[in-house]
């Protein structure tokens, strides 16, 4: 008979079981390559299996332009957009009650509040942090603080039988490594004896990779190219919020400087729709570039439509001594926005969220009913808004060394966007996809 599972569009003729490999929401290029490297792993070496092993990107297909180094490396690889599948394509709640589902996490071990449904249905987990709860058998737990996951999953598939290991998964494997240990500099205090024995090791099998200071900067410079973003996608790269009762903040990292990102057209009204879409009273930008010494200077933009709110949290930031911040005002041709240039270039991102949090709770105690959001007339306050994407970055960083994400769990579920739209058929496909794009050259090498 045939099995239909509604609301994700999945028919089987026979029911067929779905091994699915995932990273976590933030999917930064460790989460990706993790999921992808691992399942492909899997789906070789699984024969006995009856169950089809696809990785799946723990976030909406709209927001994968935002992860540019990721696009970037897969782009270099060969790997085309087209075989990979998104969360908002794949119902695994959905497969999970059908009775067809297994889950691997990788780059994470708890899943949010929303997936709680899917726990039961995780077998093994791969991870590089701390645990935070733990997992009895028959999963498999293996976490390893290591400087990324990826290194974990080299280790996987190098244990693993010979010959299963081709050159666009090293690649992929090799260039995260290197650029979440931030290119094995032991002065950022990311890398690990096993992270360099591993990247040696692949290294050592396709002595072609790319050198790793060709591959650190080659990335770097796709993770903050943000040239060909709009600015709705600019904001939304790299966001974090906070939600009081009365007003909601987004606080963006800007990967531009800040005066060219004020010259944007139409900048007023593109920060006007994306407050209001996403839900938020106020955005704070944030940016961090270096000038002809190469010396890092930060600048701050504070953007609101609602005057008392924007004058407040100025005064806030301008105030502040735990840090001082030591801002001086910049010009700006918006009375909407407030701009600074911020003296104080070791306050990082991570530091001012503190005096953010401290305004919101301040603000709850001391504005009366004149301060209320507009939907607090109708009884409870609005959800928090969700951030798009979660990650301490270079804004973030109090060091001048160049980043590496480090990934942190958020409430939140890409299928709230939407019902996936993905047949069977066609999420078989996209994987026998993948691994064809690997395949391949692997053979043209070999005929040569």
């Amino acid at each position: 008979q045939d099995a239909v599972l509604k609301g994700c569009n999945l028919y089987y003729r026979s029911p067929r079981e779905v091994h699915v490999v995932l990273g976590n929401e933030a999917c930064d290029l460790d989460s990706m390559v993790s999921a992808l490297a691992l399942a492909f792993f899997l789906a070789k070496t699984s024969a006995e299996s009856k169950a089809a092993f696809i990785p799946v990107l723990n976030i909406p297909r709209s927001d994968f332009p935002l992860r540019t180094e990721s696009t970037f490396l897969l782009r270099e690889q060969g790997i085309p957009e087209n075989s990979l599948v998104f969360r908002d394509e794949i119902d695994l709640v959905a497969l999970h009650k059908a009775g067809l589902l297994s889950l691997t996490l990788v780059d994470h071990h708890v899943l949010p509040s929303r997936d709680a449904v899917l726990e039961e249905a995780v077998v093994e987990v791969l991870d590089h942090r701390p645990l935070e709860r733990e997992r009895g058998p028959p999963c498999k737990v293996t976490a390893e603080l290591v400087g990324s996951c990826a290194t974990l999953v080299t280790e996987r598939i190098l244990q693993g039988p010979a010959q299963v290991l081709d050159r666009k998964t090293a690649a992929l494997l090799h260039g995260t490594i290197v650029l979440d240990c931030v290119n094995m500099a032991p002065e950022a205090g990311k890398v690990t004896p096993k992270d360099d024995h591993y990247a040696s090791l692949l290294e050592s099998q396709f002595p072609d990779l790319s050198s790793r200071n060709a591959i650190f900067e080659a990335l770097q410079k796709a993770k903050f190219d943000v040239s060909g973003l709009t600015t709705d996608q600019m904001l939304r790269k790299d966001l974090k919020a906070l939600s009081g009762k009365r007003a909601s903040i987004a606080i963006s990292a800007i990967y531009v400087n800040l005066p060219v990102f004020l010259d944007r057209h139409g900048l007023e009204e593109e920060l006007h729709s994306f407050c209001q879409q996403e839900g938020y009273d106020l955005l704070v930008a944030m940016t961090i570039s270096f000038n002809e010494s190469n010396e890092p200077f930060r600048q701050i933009a504070v953007y609101s439509t609602r005057t008392d709110l924007r004058e407040a949290v100025c005064q806030a930031l301008e105030r502040s001594t735990d840090p001082s911040l030591h801002l001086s005002p910049l010009e700006s041709r918006y009375s909407t926005l407030r701009a600074y240039h911020q003296g104080t270039v070791t306050a990082s991102r991570k530091k001012v969220l503190p005096i953010l949090k401290g305004f919101l709770k301040d603000w709850d105690k001391t504005k009366g009913a004149e301060g209320r959001r507009p939907e607090a007339d109708g009884g409870a306050p609005k959800d928090p808004p969700k951030p798009h994407r979660l990650g301490d970055d270079l804004v973030d960083d109090d060091t001048v060394l160049p980043p590496t994400p480090m990934n942190s769990l958020v409430d939140e579920c890409p299928l709230d966007r939407g019902l996936p739209k993905l047949s069977s058929e066609a999420l078989f496909e996209r994987f026998d996809r993948l691994t064809a794009t690997r395949a391949i050259p692997e053979e043209s090498s070999e005929k040569k």
